[in-house]
């Protein structure tokens, strides 16, 4: 018997044979020739590597191809992009290439709710499993603890201004900030889904409680200082963005920041260990970091920048991962992090799977696929109906991949196929995307690993040999709502765009402020859907984009349309996975995480 058999075999089980045999972190970096100077070991494992010294070894260094891996429009399961980004690792390493790669890393919400880890799955995964799905390094733990001081430092300080005088507030070295207790822009978080926390209401009691005043929670991922992580560009543009967060805004519609309220430092030095990215690696022993989270709707949902920046001067070949669909994820990657960065990429990767497709064929009577539900058995056949589902469903493929020659970035479609698919079904996808300009390769990475990818890997280093012609879908003096449109246009297929009185309001004065010219914009929008609704699948033509607000991330430097219905804390569904999870007292070993 093969080692590994994912048909018969869960994901734990594979990660604990794997993990058995796994480099361990000081051997990985004599493997990669990171000196001792620069290691910061977490156990025995896994540990950090300390990016300013390693980008100063390395700054002469030419940098290896880059690689972003993006997707369709997902079912609410995901179609598999972790998956995909190890499995290109693993298949690279198979051909034989000195290759890494860069992961995002999973928040703890989705861990113990419907969707679960995101470390890949099958052979194609991403090892120790446990440490890499309960907390990792503390990245998340530090940011929580960050961000928290901020609403720490803004609510002590309603309440102090409530209660002392400005001679009294002058004793104490503090002036009146006037903030607008119906004006807070930050709230709490936590990573987990709590839908019951959405809302709250703060400071009951007495005058030593706190102002009351309405609050809320969001999930920890979603914070701004998660988006800074993810874009920062060494310490001293760490600090500052810290110090320019916006929490709320004064009586007089001013904003008032954490460097008002002085408490931007400390949050600094809560994020200082979690400014170097976490080295792990595959089930088949190739090195990947992991730094920065997932949450796309709202931030950049991408592997931090440094991350990419390491991996570059490491790898002849870098895979980095991009956040949803690639309505969402890639078009942030290409307009915001590339931008950001001045990394220019090689190739995209869109990932694309049977049953993903064949959820967009609504008008050939695809059955739905709600979120908290199986996926209906009917995807897991390839009869005449459901083959029917997939020939139409294709084109949202075929839509993505246009969105990424707009980019000039030449475009890879991965086909990831699982033990179920058919050839026909392959075919199927394989015509619609070559025609549409795409490379395209089957890829078997998630039963067999490397050697199951190896038509992909070589559809990948052929793309990379060919040269391409970046360029950014819109230059930043364009206007914030014509951006919004030319997105809106050029990438989900609207028609146009609807903006609400409140949000035009709010535009009209960012596009009047020339400082806003320099910020991102940063889409909201599901990603279970080309349009803001999450119900309407497919290619759909002929409707128009509603914009109902504009938020502001004055650290980030994102100014963020908010399209439909988003919330920033998810909801736990009726059977979550931490149902499942459990401790063997005998062992110690956690199970029933993946």
């Amino acid at each position: 018997m093969a080692k590994y058999d994912p048909v018969k075999q869960a994901d734990w089980q594979i990660a604990e044979i794997a993990e058995a045999e796994m480099i361990p972190f000081e051997e990985m970096c004599d493997k990669l020739e990171i000196p001792k100077e620069e290691r910061i070991p977490y156990g025995h494992k896994i540990g950090r590597v300390d990016y300013v010294k390693c980008l100063e070894r390395l700054k002469n260094k030419p940098d290896g191809k880059y690689i972003e891996v993006t997707a369709i429009t997902p079912t609410p399961l995901g179609e598999g992009k972790s998956t995909t980004s190890m499995g290109l690792i693993e298949g690279l390493g198979a051909r034989k290439q000195n290759v890494g790669g860069a992961l995002r890393q999973p928040s703890g919400g989705p861990t113990m709710n419907v969707k679960g880890t995101a470390a890949g799955g099958g052979i194609s995964l991403l090892i120790p499993m446990t440490e890499f799905s309960l907390g990792l390094t503390g990245d998340i733990n530090n940011i929580m603890n960050a961000h928290n001081l901020a609403m720490v430092a803004l609510t002590s300080r309603m309440q102090h201004e409530f209660n002392y005088s400005d001679e009294q507030l002058a004793k104490r070295k503090l002036k009146r900030l006037g903030i607008n207790p119906r004006n807070i822009e930050m709230g709490w978080i936590m990573d987990f889904c709590a839908q019951s926390l959405r809302n709250i209401i703060i400071g009951m009691g007495g005058k030593m409680d706190g102002f009351m005043c309405q609050s809320k929670f969001g999930i920890a991922v979603s914070s701004e200082v998660m988006a800074i992580l993810s874009i920062f560009n060494g310490l001293a543009d760490f600090k500052k963005r810290l110090n320019e967060i916006v929490v709320a805004y004064n009586m007089k519609g001013d904003p008032v920041t954490t460097g008002d309220l002085e408490v931007g430092n400390a949050m600094m030095a809560w994020m200082l260990p979690s400014i170097n990215p976490t080295l792990m690696q595959s089930v088949e022993k190739q090195p990947v970091f992991v730094h920065a989270g997932p949450f796309a709707n709202i931030a950049v949902g991408q592997s931090s920048i440094v991350s990419d920046q390491i991996g570059l001067k490491l790898f002849d070949y870098h895979i980095t991962e991009s956040g949803f669909g690639a309505d969402i994820g890639f078009e942030k990657f290409w307009n915001v992090k590339s931008r950001f960065s001045g990394l220019i990429p090689n190739v995209s990767v869109l990932t694309a799977t049977v049953r993903g497709l064949k959820h967009h064929g609504v008008k050939a009577g695809a059955l739905p696929c709600p979120p908290g539900r199986p996926v209906p058995k009917e995807y897991f056949s390839a009869g005449k109906e459901t083959m029917k589902w997939l020939e139409e469903g294709v084109q949202n493929a075929v839509h993505h991949v246009n969105t990424i020659k707009k980019a000039g970035i030449n475009p890879v479609v991965c086909i990831n196929s699982f033990h179920f698919d058919s050839p026909e079904e392959h075919d199927v996808i394989r015509r619609a995307c070559e025609a549409a300009g795409a490379r395209v390769a089957v890829s078997k990475h998630w039963q067999f690993g490397g050697e199951g990818a190896l038509e992909f890997a070589d559809a990948v280093m052929d793309a990379c040999k060919e040269k391409n012609d970046f360029k950014f879908l819109y230059p930043n003096e364009l206007p914030l709502r014509k951006r919004v449109e030319m997105i809106a246009k050029e990438v989900y297929g609207a028609d146009g765009v609807d903006f609400a009185p409140e949000a035009n309001a709010k535009a009209e004065r960012f596009e009047k402020d020339p400082k806003y010219n320099e910020y991102a914009t940063m889409m909201v929008k599901t990603h279970l859907s080309l349009t803001a609704d999450p119900a309407i699948k497919g290619t759909p033509k002929g409707w128009r984009l509603p914009v109902r607000d504009f938020l502001i991330y004055g650290g980030a430097k994102f100014i963020c349309p908010v399209c439909g219905a988003i919330s920033l804390m998810p909801g736990t569904g009726s059977d979550p996975a931490y149902r499942r999870v459990d401790v063997d007292v005998k062992s110690g070993k956690v199970t029933g995480l993946f």
